[in-house]
């Protein structure tokens, strides 16, 4: 890593005013920029910091600093980080830089982004020094930007996105329980936006994601993945239980829409498949619609579960009742 050392300008190099003008510039350049100057002697862990540092911290600036009780402001997780970064740069003379969560003397959420270097004398770490920059805004832009990503904008589910990174997280896991994948399409959907438009359409998404919310409160994640299609991964114990979960699925998500002069039923078709370790999330996600289409084929308004194959199930060791059959349809009510 690449330490950049800012040096200020001495006096014997230029006149006294212009010295004192360009420390001026310096500083106001540093505060604009939300950076600070510190340091910290070795051994006896003295610090010093330049005012915008203590600002970090909502301290008064020049108060006294003891290193003990300024850890303490660090989150857990960020002062494991540091003080595992700050041994070794230490131990190697090798700098580091470290985004950090701090909780400020007066309660405040803050995020600094901290430069360090090391200067050894005869061999041995006499100081460790850098800056240290206020990045919360940018935080807060990146984790705005990770949520938008993250989430379906019309209803506050889980976008495709997600869904299809925590799949591959599940199938690619060992010895986490059992979970199954269950597939919605909403029956309807498309009268309504052709009767009502796109905005009543728009509201029905919000209403079924609602709906679908209640009837799988167990669910590690919903999603909405396509336009009225929507994912559940719920854990499972049994294909008896998926069934189960099914069923609840398909009797939430059935409701009418009601005008003055039409109601419009709308209902889902729901596909289901246990999730075994091993399988890929592409076979999951394919088992499942498959079915889910022959629902749809055989009239809607139900469920449909691929049940896994004998040997598969005998080697994940998974608890399902050898009774079922290969694939279990119900209707909705």
């Amino acid at each position: 890593m690449s330490c950049n050392v800012y040096e200020i300008p001495q006096p014997h190099a230029i006149g006294s005013e212009e010295f004192i003008r360009l420390r001026e510039l310096f500083d106001r350049s540093f505060k604009a920029a939300r950076i600070g100057v510190w340091e910290c002697s070795l051994p006896d862990q003295t610090l010093s910091w330049t005012d915008t540092v203590y600002e970090f911290f909502d301290l008064v600036p020049q108060a006294p600093l003891a290193r003990d009780e300024i850890v303490k402001l660090y989150t857990p997780e960020t002062r494991k980080l540091l003080n595992e970064a700050r041994d070794r740069a230490i131990r190697t003379g090798e700098g580091f830089t470290l985004d950090a969560q701090i909780v400020t003397a007066k309660g405040n959420n803050r995020w600094i982004r901290i430069t360090a270097c090391v200067e050894f004398a005869n061999g041995t770490a006499a100081r460790i020094f850098g800056v240290k920059q206020d990045i919360t805004a940018e935080k807060a832009v990146v984790e705005q930007l990770r949520h938008l990503a993250e989430r379906d904008a019309l209803t506050g589910l889980s976008s495709r996105t997600r869904f299809e990174t925590f799949l591959s997280e599940i199938c690619g896991a060992e010895g986490q329980g059992a979970r199954a994948l269950l597939l919605a399409d909403l029956d309807g959907f498309k009268s309504v936006n052709d009767t009502f438009g796109h905005q009543a359409g728009d509201e029905c998404l919000k209403v079924a994601s609602r709906r679908l919310s209640r009837a799988a409160p167990q669910a590690d994640m919903i999603a909405r993945i396509g336009g009225d299609e929507f994912a559940v991964i719920h854990p499972c114990s049994s294909v008896e239980d998926l069934a189960k979960i099914a069923a609840r699925v398909v009797k939430g998500m059935n409701w009418t829409i009601s005008t003055p002069t039409q109601n419009i039923r709308i209902a889902a078709s729901v596909g289901a498949a246990i999730i075994l370790p091993g399988q890929s999330p592409k076979d999951i996600f394919a088992k499942a619609d498959r079915v889910l289409y022959e629902v749809k084929s055989a009239g809607r308004n139900g469920f449909r579960i691929m049940s896994p194959s004998r040997p598969a199930l005998e080697s994940a060791e998974a608890t399902l009742d050898s009774k079922v059959c290969s694939e279990v349809t119900a209707g909705g009510s």
